[in-house]
């Protein structure tokens, strides 16, 4: 982009952008810490010390496998990987929240091999291969049904699990009818409750993913990810893998981000997953208003402009999401991170909203979030020209 081009579209903010820029909840506290609450970055993402399995889990050659790969671990074996006794519900655990994810792993049989429809980041939600994430986002969503701990949960049953979406993506046939999530093929979301680029670290299941989906002439495999796994490059997606980078401003991911890669990092692998022949996407999520948050989007939004290629840009889309939060995270949170929630639970400007699976979850008030969707959108139509909003919400 040239500077006089970069200059108008700088020129060309709101005032009514500035204005609620300025009136936006609160800015980044100086005094919460920049990393873990609990860790230097150095540390290693994962350090396996325990292995929660359920019985007869080393039948499964991904079971064994996964046990190899942590042959030092402690095996502690558990009727369910969904309730496990001294784990999931015990609140003093809350204090190693960041060391659970870290040590611990638990591996299980996935029952449901359910195909979802979706609309938004998909057109459908894949039966899911993990639960849980050894990185810890203050404002994760998947913590809010487990409690007090939430570590990486392996499913082994990937043969099931492949062969359950061979069916649906058959009986599917041809994309007749072009949408917002694709134009030619039908996407399937493989990473709902976790991130692959992180689930890749334990097991095949990724790669047995990306080589299932290569082979579909009509359909593509999809996950979003805030980790940086170069050994994805060498799985050969054939274009038929999406690869979704989360991204907000440095400053908000050094409070919220926690134990995930760097943002200048996600954005300087962009180019190089578009060159592996992953499609690649940008989920700018989640939006979080504070003063000066506009700035601070302006300024990562140029950072992207200038860093990708023409073949990267060509290829791109987003999706916007605003931050949505639970009062039950809210209180998990307090208990190891009490600096984020200073951003993430501002209630004058929330209420409530209940999920179309009957839970609630707050979010920014209806007539606010309007204008802040309107603002956004706008900047980036500004300071990422060519980069197209699939959804914005």
């Amino acid at each position: 982009m040239s500077v006089s081009r970069r200059e108008s579209a700088r020129d060309g903010t709101t005032c009514r952008a500035r204005e609620r820029a300025r009136r936006a909840p609160r800015g980044v506290p100086t005094d919460v810490t920049t990393t873990s609450p609990a860790e230097p970055r150095a540390r290693p993402l994962l350090r396996v010390r325990t292995i929660y399995h359920e019985p007869g889990i080393d039948r499964f050659a991904r079971g064994a496998q996964v046990l190899a790969r942590f042959p030092d671990a402690e095996r502690v074996e558990v009727a369910s990987h969904w309730r496990i006794p001294g784990l999931h519900g015990n609140e003093g655990l809350v204090r190693d929240w960041v060391r659970i994810k870290r040590d611990v792993l638990v591996l299980g049989v996935r029952k449901s091999l359910d195909v979802r429809p979706n609309g938004r980041s998909a057109d459908f939600i894949a039966p899911g291969l993990s639960n849980g994430c050894a990185m810890a986002c203050a404002y994760c969503y998947v913590p809010r049904r487990k409690g007090y701990a939430n570590p990486i949960t392996t499913f082994v049953n990937v043969e099931q699990v492949a062969r359950a979406l061979e069916l649906h993506v058959r009986a599917q046939g041809r994309k007749a009818t072009p949408n917002q999530v694709d134009a030619d093929h039908w996407v399937y979301d493989i990473g709902e409750n976790g991130d692959c680029s992180v689930d890749a670290l334990v097991s095949d299941n990724v790669a047995d993913m990306v080589a299932l989906f290569r082979g579909f002439p009509h359909a593509k495999a999809s996950f979003a990810t805030k980790y940086v796994n170069r050994g994805l490059l060498a799985l050969d997606p054939g274009g038929r893998t999406r690869a979704r980078f989360s991204l907000m401003p440095d400053r908000l991911a050094r409070v919220v981000d926690v134990r995930t890669s760097p943002v200048l990092e996600r954005i300087a692998a962009l180019d190089d997953f578009v060159r592996a022949g992953y499609e690649v996407h940008l989920n700018f999520s989640p939006v979080v208003a504070y003063d000066g948050w506009l700035d601070d989007w302006a300024e990562l939004l140029s950072r992207v402009d200038a860093a990708i290629a023409p073949a990267t840009l060509a290829q791109l889309a987003s999706a916007v999401i605003f931050l949505t939060h639970d009062e039950r995270l809210h209180e998990v949170n307090l208990g190891w991170h009490p600096g984020a929630e200073r951003l993430l639970w501002t209630p004058e400007w929330q209420e409530g909203k209940r999920e179309e699976g009957g839970s609630t979850v707050v979010r920014y008030r209806r007539g606010l979030k309007a204008g802040l969707v309107r603002d956004f959108t706008a900047l980036v139509a500004a300071r990422l020209p060519g980069c197209r909003i699939r959804y914005a919400f």
